[in-house]
């Protein structure tokens, strides 16, 4: 790949990991959609994008299950704490991502369960 092209991959890239915090500016589900948009449509062009977009993709399906979980358990409080913490989490890891793609490092996101593989 020409320098051009790795440096397109890499900025795409970490505009997929990046894009997942579209959710906190109002976009229901923008954590996932905004990704997925990104992924399906440059997967083809960079395999860099694909690995990652798989990447942001499913550490946002989990995170989005983890919440759902912790605002059940806010019944016994406990939620709370694990909300606060998932999003936490969620801006420190997407932060981290986004600048391990910018320097072409292939981001592997913790707590992360692989439903696209």
């Amino acid at each position: 790949m020409a320098d051009n092209e790795l440096s397109q991959a890499r900025t795409w890239a970490m505009a997929t990991h990046l894009s997942t915090l579209c959710a906190y500016v109002g976009v229901p589900f923008g954590n996932i959609i905004a990704p997925l948009i990104i992924w399906m449509i440059k997967k083809d062009e960079f395999p860099f994008v694909d690995d990652q977009g798989k990447e942001a993709l499913n550490f946002q399906i989990s995170l989005t299950i983890y919440g759902i979980i912790s605002a059940i358990l806010c019944f016994i409080l406990i939620g709370f704490v694990l909300l606060l913490a998932l999003f936490i989490m969620h801006l420190v890891f997407a932060i981290l991502a986004a600048v391990a793609a910018n320097q072409g490092e292939y981001y592997r996101y913790p707590l992360t369960m692989r439903f696209i593989t």
